[in-house]
C-alpha cells in the first residue's frame, strides 16, 4: 500500500461567487472519498468586485448592467442552479437584494482561523448558505456578528475589530498575492502551496488531486513551494 501524507489546500475564493459555493461542496464531497488522508483546508480571500461600495448596490441592476438583460441572467442562475442541487445547494437568487462588497466577510473569515478550534470553514460555510440560501447581505456588518455568534466566535470581540480597520490592508494584501500568482478566476484550490487547480472541479479530479500529491509528499518528490 502507497504512504501517504498530511496535506494543505488552500482555497482562494469569494463569498458571492456562486461556483465557490460549489466548489466549496464539492471539495467537501472530495475529501468524504479521500477520508484516509489529512486534509488542512484554508480559507483565501479573493474579491470578485473590489468596487462595489460599503453600504453594496442594488443586485438586480447590477447583475443586469454586468450580464446585459434578464434572459442572460436567467440562463446563468438556471445553470448554476442545476449544478447547486447536485451539490446539495438550494440557490435562492431572487431571494437576494444586495451585492455587498466583501472585505469584511473576509476579515471575520480571517478572524475565524484564530479563534478557538479554528472556526474558519464553518464560518464560511455559514456566510455563503446565507448569502446564497437565505439572502441575507453578507455585507452588513450586524449580519457578520450574528454568523460569527453562530459559529462560537467571540461576537462582542468581531464588532468591535469590524468597526476598525483591523486587518484591511492585510486581506487586501492577500487578495492582490493570490492575483500576483496569477489568480483570474475563483475557486482556486492551491495544495502543497505548489500545485493550483483551477475552478469547481468535480469532487473525483480534486480526489485524485489531493491522492497524488499526498502520495508525492510522502515520497518525498514534492519540490519547494513557489
Amino acid at each position: 500500500m502507497e504512504h501517504i501524507s498530511p496535506i494543505s489546500i488552500d482555497v482562494v475564493s469569494d463569498v458571492v461567487c456562486p461556483w465557490c459555493y460549489i466548489g466549496l461542496k464539492r471539495l467537501d464531497a472530495a475529501m468524504a472519498q479521500v477520508d484516509e488522508i489529512p486534509v488542512d483546508v484554508r480559507w483565501r480571500p479573493y474579491q470578485l468586485d473590489a468596487t462595489i461600495p460599503p453600504e453594496g448596490r442594488d443586485r438586480k441592476q447590477y447583475m443586469l448592467a454586468k450580464f446585459g438583460s434578464e434572459e442572460r441572467l436567467r440562463e446563468i442562475h438556471e445553470r448554476v442552479a442545476e449544478a447547486g442541487r447536485s451539490a446539495g445547494i438550494n440557490f435562492a437568487f431572487d431571494a437576494i437584494k444586495v451585492s455587498p462588497n466583501t472585505l469584511d466577510a473576509h476579515r471575520v473569515i480571517r478572524w475565524a482561523a484564530s479563534a478557538e478550534g479554528n472556526r474558519q470553514t464553518q464560518v464560511k460555510k455559514r456566510l455563503m448558505r446565507a448569502y446564497f440560501e437565505e439572502g441575507r447581505n453578507v455585507g452588513d456588518r450586524a449580519v457578520l456578528v450574528d454568523i460569527a455568534r453562530e459559529a462560537d466566535m467571540d461576537a462582542v470581540l468581531v464588532e468591535a475589530l469590524l468597526a476598525t480597520d483591523a486587518d484591511v490592508a492585510e486581506t487586501r494584501a492577500e487578495i492582490e498575492t493570490a492575483q500576483q500568482m496569477g489568480v483570474t478566476g475563483v475557486p482556486c484550490y492551491l495544495l502543497e502551496g505548489r500545485y493550483a487547480v483551477m475552478g469547481a472541479q468535480d469532487p473525483a479530479v480534486l480526489a485524485d488531486a489531493i491522492r497524488q500529491i499526498s502520495a508525492a509528499k510522502a515520497r518525498g518528490e514534492l519540490g519547494p513551494a513557489a
